[in-house]
């Protein structure tokens, strides 16, 4: 069953009167809009939207209701305090998206994230030609598959040291937010070098009460989750900034010119004319990185760990798998490329967990011009969503939906563009490939060293950020012996 944090539920008791009352106000467009077939929908109520559905019946069922109502192809809804987005739908919506990157569309954060999480000022530079060119560069370097091979080691010996740590002395463990402890930590330490536990403490911490509240209505009142999430959202930045700042003057002092890790490399990047990002475009490009190990890596390594403790039979090849590979290592040998190469059905098993529970939900886009897409008009500066809910359980698309069958994965895999928990094109996700790591390696650990016993047979998922558990998802763990 799904449901949706009820995160924003404090406001409804001061929401609800403002929109009944500001219900009786009609908004009129302009003769050039009327004229125009916008797609189908509805923005709801005042101020509130959609929200409450989206909310109240969950993504899935939000998404695919408006496709039986409105259209199969592309809808018109209000989230997040934003009017007339388009969410487009099915495999068709997906593939025009992402073939339409820098083409008729580029990427956009809702005023609700923007303000809580990044630097605005930053945000507005990526209008810089030149600018974003180096961003995109820098992506594509930093995230290289052949880049991460220098990790495995580390995301090995940290997942060791935190399963000693946090999970072999305990009976039950809550696994998800074990696992956002676990990829916020290695995220500090791989992208910044920063090791200190009680550093990492003073970043980790705020980012719940930033996660939770900067989807939530951008409503800042006093009590709201939005209101929490940018007080704590200045504490992000600022501990941030202080890193990359004084980076940046080692870096100057040292006379360095080659970046030992994620952030010295963005430091000493330059673009075509010799411009430096600044610390701010810097500080916003950690941040994003760090958010998306604190939601969707946790997230991604959560539901992995949801089907293994569900299906003993599926738990069970995974075992098989990742023993053959550890009774190939010497006592203590480290995990390599070559390893993580081996792990063909473990992989499968993720990626089916991500088709069922998606780690992320989709993104936002905006339209550079005005186009038609099914019949409609979508005008520039529009804002467009594309969202994993009209394919990932469309039995069209996927036979037996809610079945958990990794063999889907075999040979060529799913039809283009249904399969979507990284998005895909231009502006896929650069960090798949770190996700895809991180999460092997885990496997790999887990596994090899416990077998799972949901402490909740039929815990609910919870869409938010993320889909996860409403409890945590804890787990009773059973050591192998050694």
């Amino acid at each position: 069953m799904e449901a949706f944090s009820p995160y924003f539920l404090p406001l409804l008791v001061l929401l609800i009167p403002l929109s009944i009352y500001l219900l009786s106000f009609i908004h009129k467009t302009g003769p050039a809009e009327s004229r125009k077939t916008l797609p189908p929908g509805s923005n709801g109520w005042p101020i509130l939207g959609e929200n409450m559905a989206f909310a109240f019946s969950g993504p899935r069922k939000f998404v695919e209701d408006r496709m039986r109502k409105y259209s199969p192809h592309v809808f018109r809804t209000s989230l997040l305090g934003e009017k007339n987005i388009s969410i487009f739908c099915g495999a068709q919506g997906n593939k025009f998206i992402y073939t339409n990157e820098q083409k008729l569309l580029t990427s956009w954060w809702p005023q609700s994230m923007k303000k809580a999480l990044l630097f605005s000022e930053s945000v507005e530079s990526n209008t810089n030609i030149g600018i974003s060119a180096l961003k995109r560069s820098l992506h594509r370097e930093i995230f290289k598959p052949e880049a991460f091979k220098r990790y495995i080691p580390a995301m090995d010996a940290l997942a060791r040291d935190h399963l000693d740590h946090h999970w072999i002395p305990n009976s039950t463990v809550e696994i998800f937010p074990l696992s956002k402890k676990y990829t916020f930590e290695l995220a500090c330490i791989l992208f910044m070098s920063v090791v200190d536990p009680v550093h990492i403490n003073k970043l980790s911490d705020p980012f719940t009460l930033v996660t939770d509240g900067m989807l939530s209505m951008p409503v800042n009142l006093p009590g709201t989750a939005y209101n929490q999430a940018i007080k704590k959202g200045e504490t992000v930045k600022r501990e941030v900034v202080n890193i990359v700042t004084k980076r940046r003057n080692e870096l100057m002092m040292n006379n360095e010119t080659e970046g030992q890790d994620l952030l010295s490399t963005m430091l000493l990047a330059t673009d075509e004319d010799g411009r430096f990002l600044s610390e701010a475009e810097v500080s916003n490009i950690i941040i994003g990185y760090l958010a998306a190990s604190f939601l969707t890596t946790s997230s991604a390594v959560t539901v992995v760990m949801n089907y293994l403790a569900e299906l003993p039979h599926v738990y069970e090849e995974v075992f098989k798998e990742q023993m053959e590979i550890a009774k190939s290592k010497k006592p203590d040998e480290l995990l390599t490329w070559e390893d993580i190469e081996k792990m063909k059905y473990s992989w499968n098993v993720a990626r089916e967990s991500f088709r069922l529970m998606p780690p992320a939900q989709g993104a936002f886009r905006e339209t550079t011009k005005e186009f038609t897409y099914a019949g409609f008009t979508i005008p520039k500066g529009s804002k467009i969503l594309w969202t994993v809910h009209s394919t990932h359980k469309n039995p069209d698309y996927f036979p037996e939906p809610e079945k958990f069958d990794p063999t889907r994965f075999e040979g060529s895999g799913p039809a283009p563009y249904t399969y979507v928990p990284f998005g895909g094109g231009p502006r896929m996700c650069p960090g798949v490939e770190y996700a895809r790591l991180e999460v092997l390696v885990f496997m790999h650990n887990v596994v090899t060293r416990f077998k799972l016993e949901k402490a909740i047979p039929n815990e609910k998922v919870v869409f938010h950020a993320s889909a996860i558990p409403a409890h945590g998802l804890p787990v009773h763990l059973h050591p192998r012996d050694k």
